[in-house]
């Protein structure tokens, strides 16, 4: 089923185009990267998600209907700019953004105190935002994102700030709620963050969409036969000469196939030389790889 659906979606400023015939579906329950280079286009399209532009043309759908105020309240945005009041404490911020979701104040200090506990930030309730790091005042718009339990997420670069130990409670979090349905857009500039976390990408450039599709296609749609293969033994002279050798260190060599070639071409030849083939890999393209390539030739 589809939770968000952008059809031929143009915005302009003035004579520039920063959403040019933008199209693709995410569908729900999962977690979809919006992914491109700096000026390519992503908050333009993030703000159109949640109403705060409208497109010049196209249709924006939720759940089948057309894009509305209504479907906002079903939304959790967590912008890459940080809005937390300072001055406020962190127990009373939450509680007043959780009140303008509609949630009543028995139902916001409830949720409040669930997700302090659930992030082990418990001991900052009466602590003014003021005095949070940077790592601790992301977990708290986090939860301020999450309080009002959204269908959509929307998080913008959410392990900003975030040591290791953080990250990975953010990460599991986010793995939780895509478990419970939520349909999470992730925007990041963190490729390894993506490749670990992502089901389905969209990448953008200059205002157009230049890639789309699932990340484990997507690795194999622009693999290059590339393999790895580790040994015991010796190599007799010459076989390497056959083969378009990338890298070779002692008992493992990295070579790169023909497209008419195939893995099983490669491993009967180590075969025939009477070695042991302790490991055989085809190496796959990263999404870093993928999203540079695609960039420069776009």
């Amino acid at each position: 089923m589809t939770q968000l659906s952008l059809q031929h979606v143009i915005k302009r400023y003035g004579s520039y185009t920063a959403s040019d015939d933008v199209s693709f579906e995410i569908p729900k329950g999962k977690i979809f990267g919006l992914l491109g280079p700096n000026g390519a286009g992503k908050t333009t399209l993030i703000r159109m998600i949640t109403r705060i532009l409208y497109p010049d043309s196209g249709t924006i759908l939720f759940d089948g209907e057309l894009l509305c105020d209504k479907h906002t309240e079903r939304i959790g945005y967590m912008p890459e700019e940080r809005g937390l009041y300072k001055k406020m404490k962190v127990g009373e911020h939450l509680i007043y953004l959780a009140r303008l979701k509609g949630l009543s104040l028995a139902e916001a200090k409830e949720k409040v105190n669930y997700w302090l506990n659930r992030l082990e930030v418990t001991d900052w309730y009466l602590k003014h935002i003021e005095e949070l790091s940077k790592g601790m005042s992301q977990k708290i718009q986090f939860i301020a994102t999450v309080l009002h339990d959204p269908e959509l997420l929307i998080l913008d670069e959410p392990f900003s700030g975030l040591d290791p130990i953080n990250s990975k409670l953010i990460e599991e979090e986010i793995n939780r709620l895509s478990e419970q349905e939520k349909t999470i857009i992730f925007s990041t500039h963190r490729m390894e963050q993506v490749e670990e976390i992502c089901d389905d990408i969209v990448l953008v450039n200059k205002g157009r969409k230049i890639l789309e599709g699932e990340i484990k296609e997507l690795k194999q749609r622009f693999k290059e036969n590339k393999f790895r293969v580790s040994y015991r033994g010796e190599l007799s002279d010459g076989v390497l000469d056959k083969l378009h050798v990338l890298s070779q260190a002692e008992g493992s060599v990295v070579v790169q196939f023909s497209e008419e070639h195939h893995g099983n071409d490669l491993l009967k030849l180590f075969i025939e030389q009477e070695v042991e083939v302790t490991a055989f890999n085809e190496i796959l393209p990263s999404i870093n790889e993928i999203f540079i390539r695609q960039v420069e030739q776009s």
